[in-house]
C-alpha cells in the first residue's frame, strides 16, 4: 500500500524548500557574524535570531514531509557569499533572500493547487503569511537604513540603529489588523 501522500514534484519542491530555508538561515548567520564583528551587537542580535528562525522554518517543511509519508532529501547548503562591506549592503542581501524566498513558496502553493494537494496548500499558507512578514520587516530595516543616511549614515546614527534592533521585535505588525485608528 502506498503510504507517502505527496506527489513526486511536491516531495521534491518541499524538499528543495527545506534546503531553501537552511540556505536562508546560513545567510543571516553569516550577516549577523558579520555585524556582530563590526561592533553592531544589537543588530548581529537581531540577524543571530532570525537565523534560528530560518532553521525552523526548515524543520517545519522536514516535519511535514515525514508526516505525509514523503523521503526527506538532505542537501548541500551553498555558501552564503563574501561579507558586506557596510550596513546597507547587509539589510539588502537579507532582502534579496526573502525575496526569493518568497517566490519559491508561491511556485509550491500553485503546484499544490494545480494538483489539488490540499493539505500541502493548507500548510503553505503559514508561509505565505509568514513572508509577508519577512519581507515588511526587510524592507523596513532598509528603510532605517536609508534614513539614517545609507552607505554614509554617520556613527552616530548606526550606534542608535543597533541600540534599536538589539530590542527590536522579530516581526512585523499585520496589514490584516490595520484599522483608520492605527494604520
Amino acid at each position: 500500500m502506498k503510504t507517502n501522500r505527496l506527489s513526486k514534484t511536491i516531495e521534491a519542491a518541499l524538499n528543495a524548500q527545506m534546503t531553501k530555508e537552511a540556505y536562508a538561515s546560513q545567510i543571516y548567520l553569516a550577516q549577523a557574524s558579520w555585524a556582530a564583528g563590526e561592533g553592531y551587537e544589537g543588530i548581529g542580535n537581531f540577524l543571530f535570531r532570525h537565523a534560528h528562525e530560518e532553521r525552523n522554518h526548515m524543520m517545519k517543511f522536514l516535519e511535514y514531509i515525514l508526516n505525509r509519508g514523503g523521503k526527506v532529501a538532505i542537501a548541500a547548503i551553498a555558501a552564503p557569499g563574501k561579507n558586506p562591506s557596510n550596513l546597507q549592503e547587509c539589510f539588502n542581501k537579507v532582502f534579496e533572500q526573502e525575496v526569493d524566498n518568497t517566490t519559491s513558496i508561491y511556485k509550491i502553493v500553485k503546484m499544490s493547487m494545480d494538483e489539488e494537494d490540499w493539505a500541502t496548500w493548507n500548510f503553505m499558507q503559514w508561509f505565505v503569511k509568514e513572508q509577508v512578514e519577512e519581507e515588511t520587516l526587510s524592507l523596513n530595516l532598509l528603510d532605517k537604513i536609508k534614513i539614517a543616511g545609507g552607505e554614509k549614515a554617520t556613527d552616530e546614527a548606526l550606534l542608535e540603529l543597533d541600540k534599536e534592533l538589539k530590542s527590536m521585535a522579530d516581526e512585523a505588525p499585520s496589514a490584516r489588523n490595520a484599522t483608520t485608528e492605527n494604520p
